[in-house]
């Protein structure tokens, strides 16, 4: 399954620390286990179920939020160098596990792709934090999976959650106003 997680995600390897990046594969190979599905099915799962028929997928999502992060991260460190400092590993460890409480949040019903049981009594940013402390990811790692969303709105984020939580609703939002037409 390793092997098809790294295929999943190639951004993995943006991350420098290599201890870094079998954790955060880990954190994938039991979320998507946990949650009953193979590597491969992640690619049928829909980035969101609040936007209507679009052609997003979930893994477009979560590959474009990670470029994303990167491309902001090489603005901010041109512009303004040492004075937004910006943890590499840790903006792309979180990027690719903001949402990897989603295959825990969602079920196969019918041939549909719905919220399941344990997405209703748990939205992804919490069951995230939940596999990520499970296996031992850095509590700015952690910071980043819970505050990214609407969770996050009542604290202080971090640069690297700032900088995720943005790349995050552009695509978000473009996924509703593509969903409107």
């Amino acid at each position: 399954m390793r092997d098809e997680i790294k295929e999943l995600f190639p951004e993995l390897q943006e991350i420098r620390d290599a201890d870094l990046r079998e954790k955060v594969i880990d954190v994938w190979e039991d979320a998507i286990t946990t949650g009953g599905w193979q590597p491969k099915e992640l690619l049928d799962i829909p980035f969101t179920l609040l936007a209507g028929d679009i052609e997003m997928q979930f893994i477009e999502h979560v590959r474009s939020c990670c470029q994303m992060c990167v491309a902001i991260e090489k603005v901010l460190n041109g512009i303004w160098g040492d004075r937004m400092p910006v943890n590499h590993d840790h903006l792309i460890a979180g990027s690719l596990l903001a949402d990897v409480g989603k295959p825990i949040e969602f079920a196969k019903k019918d041939g549909k792709i719905v919220k399941g049981h344990r997405g209703d009594m748990l939205r992804h940013p919490f069951s995230g934090v939940g596999m990520c402390w499970k296996h031992g990811l850095p509590d700015e790692v952690m910071h980043m999976v819970a505050t990214h969303s609407k969770e996050g709105d009542h604290v202080q984020r971090t640069i690297e959650s700032i900088i995720f939580h943005h790349a995050d609703f552009i695509d978000f939002d473009a996924a509703c106003a593509l969903g409107k037409k």
